[in-house]
């Protein structure tokens, strides 16, 4: 085509990008790949065939992994990590920046590669997920020169096993392995079946910076691998991948002890305001749902817009698509790559051919193959299984709203979490309806933006736990301190084993009133000589059921302002003060000590602790790389089940409930099993306290029965368990059904009377990290 032409018809010319040193490498290799474990590739073994799905040609042959090979490979990763921890934090960042260099010397060959291996465009493996991958590696340099200044009470976890996705194989490999190198871990990595060869490039730039023997290990392999690795001796699994993996692996790991976070799948709604720039809103659309053939978990794949406008956006959207070039991936003028496989494809295609509501658009011309068209369904009702389900492809569904709260309310309706995008041009609307949504990040008239020093993770079955940041290295690290085996704490011998028909005076504490147990018994309660105390009602399951309702119900406390929540929880502090000698006498006669007064001194303490925290608890500005800030901000997990510790009835009870509902949450307490009648006395403190009906709830009875039922609740967000019984497993499984945070003492003590008994740790836990992303300029 002549230049005359060109400008004529304003065509794009083919610009192919080489692949010759991809090849050329991978036959340097032999064209078969062993596993990468200690610091060198193992012999090729039985295993599958990589292939480039936009041409279905065979790249190289990969080994699946045997059981031997994931355990050598964590006994790798075990050996090496103490002294790779012992080299220290400033040790430990120039082998990062070292790798980082390499990525950024060798970026052409990894962007091809992935290409290769993936189908994404190569102008994205070239110009966001290379740069991205550097940009970890550079910046969790800092964390590792920084760590013994600033994390002086943290330590590594040890071994981390890693899963990755397919879609993005390089960026979430640096994801996961720049901060756990940075923090002085090891690491066993298992890259998807689909796209593994990324990571063996990897492994091969590891062995060029001088990486010790060890500390990175890569095995291959399909799910079976990875359920190796979840089952084997490592102290944390990091995921990125499908919720019902992930539910799985929450359910594997439950009572282990280790580490886990979950990044998993998404529906994320792309919400578009009447005074939007649509134009802009368009282009937005295109870099996040199409030029990755839809293939990312962040992906706004629901757009929802306001109806003035709908016609006339989806108009131009439509318009778009059709200038979309589908083809080659590895041709520079080429928008839509392929799709990763062709399993992949026919999940897209089955979806798709599912549905028999609304509008159904599709782009122009798309090539034989592993590739599939752009797909605009316009017109859905929220409640349609497109609009609710992953289908991770080039396929954007779409349905109207009205007003505000009307989004506000389509975009939550929804199990996922992960991500969200909202777009107008009035800074009022978008800062108002952004803090509402249920996701992890938000981006402001922008989408799929992404930086090392932003946290990144979901809500909900989105997963939990946070990477980038400095909220990501909590994933990594631990307390210093070793905390001390649990020792059980008995009630008298005197006491009632058997349930006994409850008094008039026995009372759970649900929706801020004293209620009779739905069962209608009790625990009758004596002291140390025999005489009777009391007695403490046996929830139930309807009792539960209650208390989580009435939870829900008092969400405007979410809504107060943090002083007002001070002011309440200095209130209760203070109340508590005025009857300390009744306190302290009860406690006396319950436990048969003489501490009754220093706990209760402590108890009153540590509220005024946390109405202190109230409204000091900040969040923060990312210094991220764009014309406008990312903010990490604070919001309250939700509800939150906690099961409070045996040895200090009131203390413990107050320990997890002040930081709780300074935090804006509202909770659901199980007492103390063996001393509950510090609770049942609390709900007086509680009722002279201007404390809102619902926000907090008490229920007394055995944690072991009472645990199955909390955990798996479904309107329980969150759930924490410092039981005198270890009920981690119990609950952990339990979480497993809505993926819930959870938090749970393993077996282990905690020093409730000093510094182990509050601190940051608490109010982590009772907030997420929502990430708004605020671009701007003229």
């Amino acid at each position: 085509m002549s230049v005359k032409e060109i400008f004529e018809t304003m065509e794009y010319g083919p610009a192919p990008e080489s692949a010759a040193e991809a090849l050329a490498w991978l036959v340097d290799q032999g064209d078969r790949f062993g596993h990468f474990i200690d610091g060198a590739f193992t012999a090729p073994g039985d295993g599958f065939e990589s292939r480039n799905p936009a041409t279905g040609e065979v790249l190289a042959t990969l080994t699946q992994a045997t059981q031997d090979d994931v355990d050598a490979a964590v006994a790798a990763a075990r050996a090496a990590q103490g002294k790779w921890a012992r080299l220290g934090g400033k040790g430990r960042a120039r082998y990062l920046y070292a790798l980082a260099r390499l990525l950024q010397k060798h970026a052409r060959l990894f962007a091809v590669l992935e290409t290769l291996d993936n189908g994404k465009p190569i102008r994205e493996s070239r110009d966001i997920d290379l740069p991205l991958a550097a940009r970890h590696f550079y910046h969790h340099a800092g964390f590792a020169q920084l760590m013994e200044s600033e994390l002086p009470d943290r330590e590594p976890l040890g071994v981390c096993g890693q899963i990755v996705p397919w879609n993005f194989p390089l960026l979430m490999l640096a994801w996961k392995i720049a901060p756990a190198l940075a923090m002085g871990n090891t690491v066993v990595l298992k890259p998807a079946e689909w796209t593994s060869l990324t990571a063996l490039l990897f492994a091969d730039i590891c062995r060029q910076a001088g990486l010790p023997k060890g500390v990175v290990n890569i095995v291959t392999g399909d799910g079976a691998v990875g359920e190796m690795l979840v089952a084997s001796d490592v102290d944390k699994i990091a995921f990125t991948g499908s919720t019902e993996v992930g539910r799985r692996i929450r359910e594997a790991t439950a009572g282990s002890g280790k580490a886990l976070t979950l990044e998993l799948g998404g529906k994320s709604p792309y919400i578009v305001f009447e005074d939007a720039d649509l134009d802009s809103a368009v282009e937005g659309l295109v870099d996040a749902i199409w030029l990755n053939g839809g293939q990312v978990c962040c992906a706004g794949s629901r757009l929802l817009v306001q109806e003035g406008i709908a016609g006339r956006f989806h108009d131009k959207l439509r318009a778009r698509m059709d200038k979309l070039r589908v083809g080659d991936p590895l041709d520079k003028c080429i928008d839509v790559g392929a799709i990763v496989d062709p399993v992949q494809k026919a999940r897209i295609t089955a979806m798709v051919e599912a549905n028999d509501e609304g509008e159904t658009y599709r782009a122009g011309a798309c090539p034989e193959g592993c590739f599939y068209p752009p797909t605009l369904i316009s017109g859905l009702s929220p409640a349609s299984a497109l609009m609710q389900d992953e289908i991770f492809g080039p396929v954007l569904v779409s349905a109207s709203f009205r007003t505000p709260a009307e989004a506000e309310q389509m975009a939550n309706n929804t199990r996922y979490g992960l991500a969200a995008s909202v777009w107008s041009e009035n800074i009022n609307v978008a800062l108002d309806i952004a803090p509402k949504l249920a996701a992890g990040v938000i981006w402001i008239n922008g989408s799929n933006m992404f930086d090392a020093a932003a946290p990144f993770g979901g809500l909900r079955e989105s997963g939990f736990g946070r990477e980038g940041g400095w909220e990501g290295l909590s994933a990594y690290t631990r307390a210093a301190a070793k905390p001390k085996p649990l020792k059980p704490v008995a009630a008298f011998a005197g006491d009632e084993t058997e349930p006994q028909p409850v008094d008039r005076t026995a009372k759970l504490y649900i929706g801020g009133k004293q209620a009779r147990p739905d069962g209608g018994y009790a625990r009758t309660i004596y002291d140390k000589r025999g005489k009777l105390i009391g007695q403490a009602p046996i929830a139930s399951r309807k009792d539960i059921r209650n208390a989580v309702e009435a939870a829900r119900g008092a969400d405007g406390w979410a809504g107060a302002t943090a002083h007002n929540r001070a002011q309440v929880i200095y209130y209760i502090g203070e109340n508590l003060s005025a009857r300390a000698e009744e306190f302290a006498a009860t406690i006396d006669r319950m436990t048969g000590g003489r501490s009754g007064a220093k706990e209760v001194a402590a108890a009153v303490d540590r509220l005024f602790t946390y109405a202190a925290w109230a409204d000091k608890l900040d969040g923060r500005v990312a210094p991220v790389p764009m014309r406008g800030a990312a903010l990490a901000m604070r919001a309250p997990c939700g509800v939150i089940g906690a099961f409070c510790p045996d040895e200090l009835p009131l203390l413990g009870l107050v320990s997890l409930m002040a930081p709780a509902i300074a935090m804006g949450n509202r909770v659901v307490l199980a007492a103390s099993e063996p001393f509950p009648l510090a609770a049942t006395d609390f709900y007086q403190v509680l009722d002279t306290s201007d404390v809102p009906g619902g926000v907090v709830n008490i229920l007394t009875g055995s944690h072991a029965e009472l645990a199955p039922t909390l955990a798996s609740h479904m309107d329980v967000d969150a759930v924490w368990s410092f039981s005198g019984t270890d009920l981690s497993a119990v609950i952990e499984r339990g979480a497993a059904g809505n993926l819930k945070r959870s938090w749970v003492n393993n077996g282990l003590a905690r020093d409730w009377m000093g510094a182990g008994g509050e601190g940051r740790a608490f109010l982590d836990a009772a907030t997420e990290v929502k990430t708004v992303w605020i671009p701007w300029g003229a």
